[in-house]
């Protein structure tokens, strides 16, 4: 592995994420099952495909919700989606557009689907203060 495309990645997980997800993912030691997979993960997706040039990371992070929301990934769409207005610029109103085009689109149950974990994650959101 790249460990400077490693360290570039793992400083952009932390950017989109945040820290307290990104060290909860990574928190298994070294010779425990799953490490060299949060490796993977840290370099590949995070090093090579999120800090490649031609996309803005808002714009990255739009095709990623509406890819998780066509593919029913609920785990991962909520912590997207939760990053995506929190930490990379998304407005709510392009987050909605987004998410209609996955109904369009990937059908309309995904659309509705992605809309209840949208609804909840701002709501608790706005629980915590967020404002747009």
């Amino acid at each position: 592995m790249s460990e400077e495309l490693l360290k570039l990645g793992m400083d952009t997980r932390r950017a989109v994420l945040g820290n307290e997800y990104v060290d909860n993912a990574t928190s298994i030691k070294p010779d425990e099952f799953g490490a060299d997979f949060q490796k993977l993960v840290g370099e590949y997706c995070w090093g090579a495909c999120w800090t490649r040039e031609g996309l803005e990371r808002k714009h990255r992070s739009l095709v990623v919700v509406a890819m998780l929301a066509a593919l029913g990934k609920d785990h991962e769409l909520e912590l997207h989606f939760r990053s995506a207005f929190t930490n990379n610029n998304c407005t709510l109103a392009e987050l909605e557009d987004t998410l209609t085009h996955v109904a369009v689109y990937a059908g309309i149950p995904a659309g509705v689907n992605a809309f209840r974990i949208a609804r909840r994650v701002i709501a608790e959101e706005k629980a915590k203060g967020w404002t747009e």
